[in-house]
């Protein structure tokens, strides 16, 4: 009386939750082929291979033993998972363990009744497929099947486990001390707006971060938005504005009005686009370099090995260059303009109506242009043959999406919002393209390579 059953899954309906007795004269292949015992369907399980996994009888039932059932993986692209370990070849199933067929694929739990209490047993008037599974994938009792469950009653009590990887425990925790820290700044208008910019910065890069689907580890994320801080507060701004702005035709000073068009976006391109992508881009090269002359495995943690890795680094980059632009240079500035008609509590109101917006907005702009020029470093590691065109093509695009940015707004109000939407676009098409070109793609959180095995 072994059988499967399908846990919930995002996305599928419950009636189309596979439940299945599985035979004790006959392999049982699970995949998207059609003769497959088990089918999945290809429009909902596209990481499932035509032929994944086979379950058979691996030793027959003895008087003193039961039946020993062993799950095979067919070479699957996507590999095998058994409590969350990838398998290699075939693995002896136990009573409640979860199979997965791919990283992020469909989740089964092995159970078998003879395993069940007494009360659990079915009679012949009842569906096996529709016996109640609780947390765990045990079938539950069914004495009463309107009977109410100590897991029902402290969904806790089996969920606990499950709550940071399905339920954003994490990020609901760090709201949480967000959320206490600015109770306790509530009057001091400085470290408000620092708590408030960091916490939309963060939920802002979080967005990407599950985009992108790669894990980098937390404190090089921190440590690439520190360095461009420390950059910009460096000698080395004053070189980048002295090339970029003076030497170059960069001088973004320059009365919009008194220009046209094309001419100021030509000056946005060299005096904003080129060097602070530029600018931006250095904590990445810096981190490429360290990883190469690492050991593994911290090399292959902390280096630039491909795509995901640049949008990683680059995204990480743009939230300090978004930050101290904001709350060092653009809040104090209009706090500024504003006191002498609005007064103080005014003036503060309305850097605080500019800080949201620009923190906010970040992933359509300076993120969406770095990380896009990120994509270009890290698709250069891969395609070193052709590095130096990579990283032209990719540094020239997005200046260009940045002085758009900043040459729009003098035009029409509708115009930047296009160029904003054009820019996140270019940075969506950048991860979704670095994804396909991952060499760890069967380890992408955010989804697996489409297989046609």
């Amino acid at each position: 009386m072994a059988f499967l059953r399908q846990l919930s899954t995002r996305g599928v309906y419950e009636e189309k939750l596979i439940k299945e007795y599985l035979s004790e004269t006959e392999e049982v292949v699970l995949g998207r082929d059609p003769k497959c015992q088990i089918v999945l369907e290809t429009k909902l399980y596209r990481t499932v291979s035509r032929r994944h996994a086979l379950i058979r009888i691996q030793t027959k039932q003895t008087k003193t033993t039961g039946l020993i059932w062993e799950i095979c993986d067919l070479n699957s692209s996507n590999g095998t998972y058994i409590n969350g370990r990838r398998i290699q070849g075939s693995q002896i199933l136990q009573v409640g363990d979860r199979i997965r067929l791919g990283y992020k694929g469909p989740e089964f739990i092995f159970d078998n009744l003879s395993h069940q209490k007494p009360t659990s047993l079915v009679s012949p008037s009842v569906n096996p497929t529709s016996l109640p599974v609780n947390s765990v994938g045990s079938v539950e009792d069914l004495g009463d099947t309107g009977s109410i469950t100590l897991t029902q009653l402290f969904p806790i009590a089996s969920t606990g486990k499950q709550l940071a990887k399905k339920a954003y425990l994490y990020p609901g925790i760090i709201t949480v001390f967000f959320v206490i820290l600015m109770f306790l700044t509530v009057g001091q208008v400085i470290a408000f707006n620092v708590l408030l910019a960091a916490y939309i910065a963060s939920a802002a890069y979080y967005f990407v971060y599950q985009l992108c689907g790669k894990k980098k580890p937390w404190w090089v994320l921190f440590g690439v938005a520190l360095t461009t801080v420390i950059i910009l507060l460096s000698p080395i701004l004053t070189l980048f504005i002295g090339v970029f702005r003076f030497i170059l035709p960069g001088d973004i000073s320059v009365n919009p009005q008194q220009v046209g068009f094309l001419d100021f976006l030509i000056i946005m391109f060299f005096g904003a686009g080129l060097m602070e992508e530029l600018l931006k881009a250095l904590p990445v090269f810096l981190v490429l370099l360290i990883g190469r002359n690492l050991p593994a495995p911290w090399g292959n943690k902390i280096g630039v090995w491909e795509p995901l890795d640049g949008i990683l680094l680059g995204t990480a980059s743009a939230v300090g260059f978004t930050l101290l632009e904001t709350l060092g240079q653009y809040v104090p500035s209009i706090v500024d303009s504003a006191s002498l008609q609005l007064g103080v509590d005014g003036s503060q109101l309305v850097g605080l109506q500019l800080l949201i917006p620009r923190i906010l907005g970040s992933v359509a702009g300076h993120m969406a242009y770095s990380g896009y020029f990120g994509y270009f470093i890290g698709l250069s590691v891969l395609r070193r043959r052709n590095s130096w065109l990579i990283l032209g093509v990719g540094y020239f695009t997005a200046s260009i999406l940045h002085a758009l940015w900043n040459a729009s707004g003098i035009l029409n109000i509708f115009l930047l919002a296009f160029v904003g939407v054009l820019s996140y676009a270019f940075l969506g098409a950048a991860i979704l393209k670095a994804r396909v070109l991952s060499p760890t793609r069967n380890e992408n959180f955010a989804t697996q390579a489409i297989v046609n095995k």
